[in-house]
Formats: structure tokens, C-alpha cells, sequence
């Protein structure tokens, strides 16, 4: 039997980081599905500008402020209805070999990675299990599948998303409410600034993450791979010994990809991420 898929019309989208990169592209995808689309963003005149453009509502978030992320969720169903979808997509990487990454760095990337989503997600379920409907999408990455030199507590991060996104799924079952975790290879973005492309993994543009995030809002489910082949390629590391699936990551680059990121070009991102 044929699932119908959903209608995105009408419907109420909260993201999280959606001033630029995945969050705004997603956002217009959405936006030209028909949805109400509420983008939050520690960056407010990014977020208007962005949300002007696209004909979108911009309120500030600062998802480390934990009272401060439920009182914006407050504000988005005030405003705009209950919510339907919320996009935890608001993330950060710091890069360095572990031993010389800084504390600061550190609480950095567990914040915003890790508690936030943790946070926007128990807000999500609890808004949403009561109406027996909603989806949570978590933006997670490769990195919380594997593990890359150079980006240890990033890859932390993502594992921890991931694992949160399965143990809730199987909470969530039969609630009504579903839940995807988004899991891309490196993409075009600021956060990538200064990463080369690995072989047969070239870098993503953001579009190719909304695509796919739109298409699992419209069929659920659960593992979203971006592109569709990393889900292959993941469950076969599973199953070859751990040798071949670290010569694997070193044949196509994945091994070298965040440790020999050019520093030049990540200067002026990384210094925002750790005032903001």
C-alpha cells in the first residue's frame, strides 16, 4: 500500500540557526511548500534579513539560554499557531587536535550541539505528544557516525544527537509524533570554511540537505542520509572488520578531511562562533 505523503501547507516550522547556511535554505524550501515557517537565530539582523526575503518570521534565539529557547517557542505559537515541525538545526565545529582544544571550545560545542538539542527536543514532544502529531528533525551529521582527527568533541556532538534521536524514536512510537535525524557529509557552508573534499564524498550545497529534509517531512523517516549512498557505505563499515573500515576512511581522504582544514579560512568563523 501506497503512503500518502504529508502536506507541508499551512503547517507551522520552527528552525533553529536559520538565518543562513542549511537553516535558510530549508527555511525557503519550506517556505514555497506553503508552510509557516518561524526561523531563530543568535544573529537577528541575519534572521530578519533572511526572513524578509523569504517572507518568513524572524524572532532572536539563543539556544544556549535555555528559558530563553522556551519562551521563543512560546512566541512562535502565540504568533503563528501550535507547532507542527521543529528543526533543531542550529550547530557549531571547532577544530583542533583534542589535546590543545580549550575548555571554552569545548562547553562551545556541547551547548549548542548537544544541550540545545536536548532541550528543543523535550519542548518539542511536550507541546506535540498531547495533539498526537508533530515532527522533530535533528541535524546531525557523518561526524556522528564516525570519528575524524581534528574534530573530536564536533564528532561527540553529533554522536550524542544521534543517539538522543534513536532513544527518543522509540519513546515517541505510536504517539503520533515523528522524529529524523539528519545526517549529511561535509556541506557548503561557514561551518565547513576551509575543508577539502573528499574522494567519491564531494561537499553538498545546502539545498541538497533541504531537499532531503523536506522529503522526509512530506514520507517519514527516521535515517536521513545525505546523499542516500552514505547510508549503504555506513551499514557496510558495520559489518567489515574495523581495519578495512578505517583503510576506508583513509583511502577517501575522511581521515585528513578536518585535521589539515585550512586555518585561514576558518579564522573569521570560528573567532564569531566563540563571541556569540
Amino acid at each position: 500500500m501506497i503512503r500518502m505523503g504529508k502536506v507541508l501547507a499551512g503547517r507551522v516550522v520552527v528552525i533553529t540557526g536559520g538565518a543562513r547556511g542549511i537553516g535558510a535554505t530549508t527555511a525557503a524550501a519550506l517556505v514555497r511548500e506553503g508552510a509557516r515557517v518561524a526561523i531563530g537565530d543568535v544573529d537577528r539582523d541575519a534572521a530578519e534579513a533572511t526572513a524578509t526575503r523569504l517572507g518568513a518570521l524572524a524572532l532572536p534565539l539563543d539556544v544556549t539560554d535555555l528559558p530563553g529557547f522556551t519562551r521563543f517557542l512560546d512566541e512562535v505559537e502565540q504568533r503563528l499557531g501550535p507547532i507542527d515541525v521543529l528543526i533543531n538545526n542550529a550547530g557549531v565545529m571547532l577544530l583542533s587536535p583534542f589535546e590543545e582544544e580549550d575548555d571554552a571550545a569545548t562547553t562551545r560545542q556541547l551547548e549548542i550541539n548537544v544541550h540545545a538539542v536536548l532541550h528543543g527536543t523535550r519542548e518539542a514532544i511536550k507541546r506535540m505528544r498531547p495533539r498526537a502529531r508533530g515532527h522533530i528533525v535533528n541535524v546531525a551529521s557523518m561526524a556522528g557516525k564516525s570519528g575524524f582527527p581534528g574534530a573530536a568533541t564536533y564528532c561527540a556532538t553529533k554522536h550524542a544527537v544521534v543517539g538522543l534521536s534513536e532513544a527518543v524514536r522509540h519513546e515517541l512510537r505510536g504517539s503520533g509524533v515523528d522524529i529524523s535525524c539528519v545526517m549529511p557529509v561535509i556541506v557548503r557552508t561557514d561551518l565547513a570554511g576551509g575543508l577539502a573534499d573528499m574522494k567519491l564524498f564531494p561537499q553538498l550545497r545546502a539545498e541538497d540537505v533541504a531537499t532531503a529534509i523536506v522529503e522526509a517531512l512530506k514520507q517519514p523517516r527516521f535515517d536521513v542520509f545525505v546523499p542516500r549512498s552514505l547510508d549503504l557505505t555506513t551499514r557496510v563499515a558495520r559489518l567489515v572488520p574495523r581495519e578495512v573500515a578505517e583503510w576506508f576512511l583513509r583511502f577517501v581522504g575522511a581521515d585528513r578531511v578536518f585535521s589539515r582544514a585550512r586555518s585561514d579560512a576558518r579564522a573569521e568563523y570560528e573567532a564569531k562562533v566563540q563571541k556569540s
